[in-house]
């Protein structure tokens, strides 16, 4: 998406300096001073979630999708726009350390997210609810997301682990299969299966079907025929999850959240349960 628009400078609106700008102010703003790229059109822009952050009193900061349609497909963007009396901008960062704040700020979780079909391990009812995002073939998310699993296990009472599928095709086209394997396997009560798929040794590009599943079945165990991980239901659910991850402004893995906040540094489980 970086190639098809980009960030602005600050802009000015027509508002109060209490006034949160409607939708239309929105659109305009981003036609003229967010997309760039001709054959983007944008079709609207929905605020998310409406907050403030203590570096930046006096302004405020709307999470926001913007709807486009790029060669005729449709496409969801996060963007984030700060907003003070009647200036606009994509980006505010502190002069001193170079910080973005465009990078510190992620929409609040809704409790819809919080569902039985999510919920990988742990309880329902527990403590502390953390939803993960993430793909099996990031090193980064095979560094972390592991242990999480083991600390809800480990206490369920204290954990409640919400897993969302968001495999990076474009970085390991394999993860699209394996998502929809670990997708069905959840289903079927196989939560194991999940687990173990992070330590599958498969070639990240992999494209071939059968040569995966067989690989699956080989290293782990779990035998699977091609059909179940391509029927209507299971797509469905996949493409659920990426809208989720739109929704809640992820671009990448793992993603970490602890009572609806964004956990940064994707430790913050380790504290739940000394």
């Amino acid at each position: 998406m970086s190639k098809l628009l980009t960030s602005t400078l600050i802009a000015t609106i027509a508002l109060s300096a209490t006034e949160i700008p409607d939708n239309k102010l929105l659109v305009n703003y981003a036609k003229r001073n967010i997309i760039k790229n001709p054959q983007v059109t944008l079709k609207g822009v929905t605020v998310i979630e409406a907050t403030t952050h203590k570096d930046l009193p006096g302004w405020t900061v709307l999470l926001t999708t913007m709807d486009l349609t790029y060669h005729k497909k449709e496409l969801h963007a996060p963007e984030v726009m700060f907003v003070k009396g009647n200036l606009i901008t994509g980006n505010l960062a502190n002069l001193k350390t170079g910080r973005s704040y465009r990078n510190e700020i992620k929409p609040t979780v809704p409790a819809a997210m919080y569902d039985d079909a999510h919920l990988l391990f742990g309880n329902k009812n527990a403590k502390h609810k953390i939803v993960i995002f993430s793909d099996p073939m990031c090193p980064f998310c095979q560094d972390v997301v592991p242990d999480i699993m083991k600390a809800a296990k480990a206490h369920p009472d204290t954990i409640g682990l919400y897993y969302y599928h968001l495999p990076l095709l474009r970085i390991h086209p394999v993860s699209g299969i394996l998502t929809r394997v670990m997708h069905v396997a959840q289903q079927e009560g196989r939560k194991d299966v999940v687990e173990k798929m992070y330590n599958l040794k498969i070639n990240p590009g992999e494209r071939n079907e059968t040569k995966v599943l067989e690989a699956i079945k080989k290293q782990i165990g779990y035998d699977i025929p091609a059909s179940k991980i391509n029927n209507k239901a299971v797509k469905n659910a996949m493409k659920a999850d990426e809208k989720a991850a739109s929704r809640m402004m992820v671009t990448g893995t793992p993603t970490v959240y602890i009572d609806g906040k964004w956990d940064k540094m994707r430790d913050g489980y380790e504290k739940l349960i000394k």
